[in-house]
């Protein structure tokens, strides 16, 4: 914008139209000894035609009073300035300054209700909107008017837009009449428009939600469809660029978003920048399927493209799908930090249920600092494998052009991998990897600047921790890539180095997601949806391959084909079976996934016990081992060593009968009965007593004895 000294130097503008607004006018800086403010110079007389554009505004339509106003009379001054007026008017929106809204309220200097034209309808609809400018009527040239804009945005003191369409909270005069919406089905209207639904769709699923709860008629639908339409407005509108300065509008959104923040540090002076984020539909699911369950993090998200990296929490759902429950954004993994945010999460899980505690907390990084979660969650922590696989596999795959090379080396790094447990030579094992792949410069130059220097350090987390099941590492691996493809879309790769633009994809497209996914599996409708969401993994969709599709190789076992259940004709080649280091030929695979090829053909390997067990499964044997092995002399020690060992064998074996039968009335029957407390048993006899075949009550018998006395 121009900046000038003098109000000589403004230039008078003319806009065609019968009337104009703000952005008809080219606004310059006038810049003086105690202010800079944004003017425009236009002749008096279409001061009206300029108010009546602004009043136009089609996302902001209102109406401006005089706020303040003062005149003097020509000739009354005998010397005056360039800018010094003849008439003065303050115009403020109609909507404001006062704030009758929640929180607000009238201005301590306003005694009185101003008796001013164009007014706000009723003074419970003033928001405490600050859009605002200044009409001066010069005094050296009375023809003429000087506009100063004070502030163009129709924002209250916070910042946030409080009327007009872009307005989430605004209620019309009609708000008594419109039927009601209730949070789940406004959560669904949401949820639909932020996937793209089309409007007719959205229409249709809104109708019958509200249906259940005020019936069915003309008005009611009218109101719907002006629902819908609105909300497809706002949210088509609504920007996660608050303020241009990235800093203050991810401040803006967390002070609008109050309830969904449960920690944030923007302080230099105090530490790296955190920014907790957990919605209310977040914490239920956390306390439904985090008690007495699985936690996992999902630990570094775009720690190369994104501003600040992203952490992600994670619950295991009714049909074990990864359900994100809370959103950290920060570059820090010190330990100090990380236990300040987690202490903070904790807090709100205990205020809502005090009595909530996970089971165990499944990692996906060796550098994760695990004393904070051993200390504040108290529970096993267990190590996945997914990260590590995924990411040797797609290196892989891009830098060596030869399958046949691919599957050997894959199988190599495997085989390095199993190493923990056979006693072999790590050092050793690397060098003869690196020496026979040696042609392969591209991948043992990305190998030996990423993975050697740090590989000792994963593998003795992979031994000195429990692994987490490939079932497990499927479900975080498809939340990776949904929140992959949400996150790196083409058209909103200039706005990764914002926290807002992040947050704003978390919070409405990615959130809206998994809710419609989830509510669509629970309440049986939506049905593409949930056939979506249940096939969302690798292990589910291998759950779908009978086991006649698979047939191995009978020799030597170097690999197995799975038939293609829409092309007979088409099969998957999967070499080195049985292990999670398995390559498949499929175009799932190839992008470094774990397919569901290598998924069903190590089920069935299990099944016919044809290979090696499971990571997992050779992970928890070892660590069984190692206590086994442990000398232990007959002291108290080894009688409550006993009764935990006990005590989890019977919740294993009540897990295994549970997960084999169809009816649990057929486990409950053969449940041993259960005493009640001392209480509840003496007063199940006490009510009725037997002696010498008499029966009466105890209140009876008190009764008696009490008349018996008085007489």
């Amino acid at each position: 914008m121009e900046v000038v000294e003098s109000i000589h130097d403004v230039p008078l503008q003319e806009p065609p139209g019968e009337d104009f607004s703000s952005s008809n006018l080219k606004w310059v800086k006038l810049r003086t000894a105690d202010r800079c403010e944004d003017v425009a110079l236009i002749r008096y007389d279409r001061v009206d035609a300029f108010i009546n554009g602004e009043c136009s505004n089609v996302q902001f339509p209102t109406r401006f009073h005089i706020e303040r106003g003062r005149k003097r009379a020509r000739g009354s001054l005998k010397q005056w300035k360039p800018d010094e007026y003849l008439e003065y008017r303050l115009y403020w929106c109609s909507f404001g300054p006062e704030n009758y809204g929640e929180g607000g309220g009238i201005l301590p200097s306003r005694r009185y209700r101003l008796n001013t034209r164009n007014r706000a309808a009723r003074p419970q609809s003033m928001r405490g909107c600050t859009c605002h400018f200044i009409v001066k009527r010069l005094y050296s040239r009375p023809s003429l008017a000087l506009l100063i804009y004070s502030e163009r945005r129709h924002v209250n003191k916070a910042g946030f837009v409080c009327h007009g369409p872009l307005d989430r909270d605004a209620i019309g005069p009609g708000a008594k009449n419109i039927p009601y919406v209730c949070s789940e089905i406004q959560q669904q209207t949401m949820s639909m428009i932020y996937l793209g639904l089309p409007e007719e769709n959205v229409l249709e699923k809104h109708l019958e939600g509200i249906q259940r709860y005020c019936g069915s008629d003309a008005k009611v639908d009218c109101l719907a469809s002006q629902y819908v339409h609105k909300m497809g407005a706002i949210i088509k509108r609504s920007t996660h660029e608050l303020d241009l300065d990235d800093q203050a509008s991810t401040r803006l959104w967390i002070e609008r978003n109050k309830k969904s923040v449960f920690f944030y540090r923007d302080a230099p002076e105090s530490g790296p920048f955190i920014l907790g984020i957990q919605t209310d539909w977040q914490l239920q699911q956390m306390i439904r399927f985090g008690h007495q369950n699985i936690l996992a993090a999902d630990s570094t998200f775009g720690i190369k493209r994104l501003k600040y990296p992203l952490c992600t929490l994670h619950v295991f759902d009714s049909r074990q799908h990864a359900l994100p429950v809370a959103w950290i954004i920060t570059c820090s993994i010190a330990k100090s930090d990380v236990a300040k945010w987690m202490e903070a999460l904790l807090h709100r899980v205990h205020l809502a249920d005090p009595g909530w505690k996970a089971s165990s907390f499944i990692i996906d990084d060796a550098t994760t600092e695990i004393e904070p979660i051993s200390e504040l969650f108290s529970c096993p922590i267990l190590f996945s494998l997914w990260r590590i696989r995924r990411s040797w596999l797609r290196h892989i795959v891009k830098k060596c052009s030869n399958i046949e090379v691919q599957r050997v080396m894959f199988k190599r790094l495997g085989q390095i991998v199993y190493s923990i447990w056979n006693g072999m030579d790590l050092a050793v094992a690397i060098d003869e990897f690196l020496l026979d792949f040696s042609d392969q410069t591209s991948f043992m130059q990305y190998f030996k600047d990423s993975w050697v220097p740090k590989l000792e350090m994963w593998l003795m987390s992979m031994k000195n921790l429990p692994l987490a099941s490939q079932e497990a590492s499927g479900a975080m691996e498809a939340y990776h890539l949904k929140l992959k493809t949400i996150i790196y879309e083409d058209s909103h790769l200039g706005s990764l180095q914002r926290v807002d633009w992040l947050v704003h994809k978390l919070t409405t497209e990615l959130h809206s997601s998994y809710w419609l996914d989830h509510y669509a599996d629970e309440s049986d409708s939506f049905l593409n949806v949930k056939e979506e969401y249940i096939a969302s993994t690798s292990w589910h969709r291998a759950l779908q391959i009978p086991d006649h599709s698979v047939s191995l190789d009978d020799d030597n076992h170097l690999f197995a084909e799975v038939v293609s259940l829409k092309d007979s004709s088409l099969k998957r080649l999967v070499w080195n079976p049985g292990s999670e280091f398995s390559h498949c030929n499929c175009e799932w695979s190839l992008n470094g996934n774990l397919c569901k090829h290598v998924i069903k053909v190590n089920m069935v390997y299990e099944n016919q016990h044809l290979g090696r067990s499971s990571m997992s499964f050779q992970s928890h044997k070892n660590i069984l081992m190692d206590i086994w092995n442990k000398p232990m002399d007959d002291s108290v020690d080894l009688d409550i060593a006993n009764a935990l060992m006990y005590q989890v064998l019977d919740q294993v074996q009540m897990l295994v009968e549970l997960s084999n039968t169809s009816e649990i009335g057929v486990i409950v029957n053969g449940m041993p009965p259960k005493w009640g407390a001392k209480k509840a048993r003496t007063n199940s006899f006490s009510k009725l007593q037997t002696v010498s075949g008499y029966t009466y009550s105890s209140r009876s018998r008190k009764r008696r004895r009490l008349l018996s006395r008085s007489r």
